[in-house]
C-alpha cells in the first residue's frame, strides 16, 4: 500500500506539472494565435489525462484503464509530433491524417481487449511512443540544420533522449514497477522541452522582428530615395519653368522701364531660385559635396548674420550618392536648427572621412540645452536618413555650452 501510495503520488506531481505546462501554451496560443500553440497545448494536457489513467489502472487493474491509457499515450504522441510538424514546416491538417488515430484506436484494442496481454499491450504502447517521440526529434533536428537556433537544439536532444527512455519500459517497468523513476525522468524531460519550445519561440519571434526591421530599413531608404527624387524633379521644373518665366517678365518690366515692378519680379525670382536650391541644390549633382557644403554655410552666414565655417579636406574622395545626399541634409537641418533655436553667434561645421568613415560635427555656441531634445520632424529625419546607412548620430546640449551635433556615417570607402 506504502509503494502504491507513493506512485500514484508522484504520478499525480507529474500531472501537475504536465498541466502547467498546457496552461502556458494555452496563454501563448490566446496572445499569439498560432496553432502549434494549442496543439502543444492539448498534447500536454493529454498527457496529464494518460497519467490519470494509468493511476486508475494501478489502483483497480482493471483492463478498460490500461486501454483507455494507451489510447491517450498514442494521441499525445501524435499531438506533439503534429505540433512539431506545425512549428518547423508549417503543415496543415489532412483527412488522411485520421489513418494514425484510427490505427491507435484498433491496435489499442486488439492489444488490450483481444489477445488481453498486459506486457504486450504495454510495449507495444511504448514502442508507439519511443518512435512517435524520436520521430518528433528528427524533426527537430532537420529544423536546427536549417535554422540555428538554440530552443531547436535543447529539443531535438530532449526528443530523442526522451524516445529512448521510452524504450526501458520492458526492462525496467512491467507491469508498473519502476513508477517513481519513471515519473522523475519523464518530469526532467517534460521541463526540458517546455524550455526548449520557449527557447525557440523566442528566437522565432526575435527573427521575425529582425525581418521586420529589415524590411523597414530597406523602406525608409526607398522613401528617402523617392523623397530625394521628388524633391530634384521639383527643384528642376521650378528652376526651369518658372524660373524662365520670372526671368522673362523681369527683363520686358526692365525694358519697358517698371522698375518697380521688375524688382519685385526680381525678388519672387530669388525666392523661386532659394526654394528650388533648399529643395535640391543643383550644385550637389553639378560640382560635387564639397562645393555643395561650401555654398550651404556660405548661403547660411549670408541670410542670417551668424558666422559660419566649414572645415574639411581640401578634396574629399566620391561617396556614394545616399552618403553624399545624407551628409548634406544633416548638415543643412543641423544650421537650419542653430538658426531657429540656437541664438548662437556662431556654428562651425567639421566634416572629415577616414577608415571607411565620414564623420560630422555641427556646433554652435548658442543657448544650449536644460535636458533632451525635444523630437521633432527634422531631427526626426537626419536620425532616419543616417540610420538607414548603418550609421549613428548623436547630440550633446548642456546649457549655456551651445547644441553640437555628431554623426558617423560609414562609406565602404577605404581612406
Amino acid at each position: 500500500m506504502d509503494r502504491l501510495a507513493i506512485e500514484l503520488s508522484t504520478l499525480g506531481f507529474q500531472a501537475c506539472i504536465t498541466l502547467l505546462l498546457a496552461m502556458v501554451y494555452v496563454g501563448l496560443w490566446r496572445q499569439q494565435h498560432r496553432p502549434y500553440f494549442l496543439t502543444w497545448a492539448s498534447a500536454w494536457a493529454l498527457y496529464a489525462v494518460r497519467l490519470g489513467l494509468i493511476s486508475c489502472f494501478l489502483v483497480s487493474r482493471q483492463e478498460g484503464w490500461l486501454l483507455a491509457h494507451q489510447i491517450a499515450t498514442g494521441f499525445t504522441a501524435l499531438l506533439l509530433l503534429w505540433a512539431a510538424l506545425q512549428f518547423s514546416r508549417g503543415t496543415r491538417w489532412r483527412r488522411r491524417y485520421l489513418f494514425y488515430a484510427v490505427a491507435v484506436v484498433a491496435w489499442s484494442w486488439f492489444a488490450i481487449g483481444v489477445i488481453h496481454n498486459m506486457i504486450v499491450g504495454g510495449t507495444t504502447s511504448v514502442v508507439l511512443l519511443a518512435g512517435v517521440t524520436l520521430w518528433t526529434g528528427v524533426v527537430f533536428w532537420r529544423h536546427r540544420s536549417r535554422v540555428q537556433s538554440t530552443g531547436a537544439t535543447v529539443l531535438a536532444w530532449t526528443f530523442t533522449l526522451w524516445g529512448l527512455h521510452h524504450l526501458d519500459y520492458p526492462l525496467l517497468r512491467p507491469l508498473g514497477s519502476g513508477v517513481v523513476y519513471g515519473v522523475f525522468a519523464d518530469v526532467v524531460f517534460i521541463v526540458a522541452a517546455a524550455v526548449g519550445t520557449l527557447f525557440l519561440v523566442l528566437s522565432d519571434g526575435r527573427r521575425a522582428l529582425e525581418a521586420r526591421s529589415a524590411q523597414l530599413e530597406q523602406l525608409t531608404r526607398l522613401l528617402l530615395r523617392a523623397q530625394e527624387d521628388e524633391r530634384r524633379r521639383i527643384a528642376r521644373e521650378l528652376h526651369d519653368e518658372a524660373g524662365q518665366v520670372l526671368t522673362a517678365v523681369k527683363i520686358q518690366l526692365d525694358l519697358d522701364g517698371r522698375l518697380e515692378a521688375g524688382a519685385m519680379v526680381g525678388r519672387a525670382l530669388a525666392q523661386v531660385r532659394d526654394l528650388s536650391n533648399l529643395l535640391r541644390p543643383s550644385v550637389l549633382d553639378s560640382l560635387g559635396l564639397l562645393p555643395a557644403l561650401r555654398d550651404l554655410v556660405d548661403d547660411f552666414a549670408r541670410r542670417t548674420r551668424i558666422e559660419a565655417t566649414l572645415a574639411c579636406e581640401d578634396t574629399l574622395t566620391d561617396f556614394p550618392p545616399e552618403v553624399e545626399v545624407a551628409l548634406y541634409r544633416v548638415v543643412q537641418e543641423g544650421l537650419t536648427n542653430v538658426a531657429r533655436h540656437a541664438r548662437a553667434r556662431s556654428v562651425r561645421v567639421h566634416v572629415q572621412a577616414g577608415g571607411g568613415r565620414l564623420h560630422v560635427t555641427v556646433a554652435d555656441d548658442g543657448l544650449g540645452l536644460a535636458g533632451e531634445p525635444t523630437p521633432h520632424l527634422g531631427l526626426l529625419g537626419m536620425r532616419e536618413r543616417v540610420t538607414a546607412l548603418g550609421g549613428t548620430l548623436e547630440i550633446s546640449a548642456a546649457p549655456g555650452h551651445g547644441f553640437k551635433l555628431d554623426v558617423t556615417i560609414p562609406t565602404g570607402v577605404a581612406a
